[in-house]
């Protein structure tokens, strides 16, 4: 059923901006055999909630309705696939010094329009502030903070911070945080240990 999730997994949001977690929603990208987690709509909305995206009242209304719609659910999901593969190629150029595609950046202005159509000016911390919010009644709008992640990412400094993962398969992508800028892998505990283990096998 197109809200029953394909499989039990936990998301990693090793990406440090919400965007940069929905296009890592792929393992192994760089390998011959890459997985996608978001194979249903509630592997969607599983991965929405993990990461902040939707509410759980919001979740479990927008899993009823597209229990209800299950070929609307299926359109969304597409969406939100087309989505994350545009925010991936053009966030993976940025990061290798390039110019996104042209069709990618029209791919991002065609979801502009729907995402701050549902954005309001809120007050958080004392701090005015955009916020965008999923709701109920509209099966792709989780992905309306994920847009707006992606436009305050590309017009902000910190997107010369854009990596990718230096794992040979991997190819996340992530925020160098870092104050020399010397981060170079998704996850130490994961790519980063294997890696090690790898130099360490060839030493002996």
């Amino acid at each position: 059923m197109v809200t029953i999730r394909s499989e039990a997994y936990t998301f990693d949001l090793s990406g440090g901006r919400l965007c940069l977690d929905l296009a890592n929603t792929v393992s192994d990208r760089g390998s011959a055999a890459p997985v996608d987690h978001l194979r249903t709509y509630g592997d969607l909305i599983a991965w929405a909630q993990q990461a902040g995206a939707v509410a759980p009242t919001v979740a479990r209304a927008l899993l009823e309705e597209a229990a209800a719609r299950p070929e609307a659910a299926r359109r969304a999901l597409a969406t939100a696939i087309e989505a994350r593969e545009m925010l991936y190629r053009l966030f993976a150029a940025v990061a290798a010094g390039k110019r996104p595609r042209p069709a990618d950046l029209a791919v991002l202005n065609d979801h502009v329009p729907a995402a701050f159509a549902r954005a309001q000016v809120a007050i958080a911390d004392g701090d005015f502030i955009l916020k965008t919010d999923a709701t109920e009644d509209d099966l792709a709008s989780p992905l309306a903070p994920v847009i707006q992640s992606a436009i305050e990412l590309l017009t902000s400094p910190d997107v010369t911070r854009r990596r990718t993962c230096a794992a040979d398969t991997c190819e996340w992508l992530f925020l160098d945080t870092t104050k020399n800028r010397t981060r170079r892998w998704c996850d130490m505990k994961v790519c980063g240990n294997r890696a090690k283990m790898r130099r360490f096998r060839s030493k002996h």
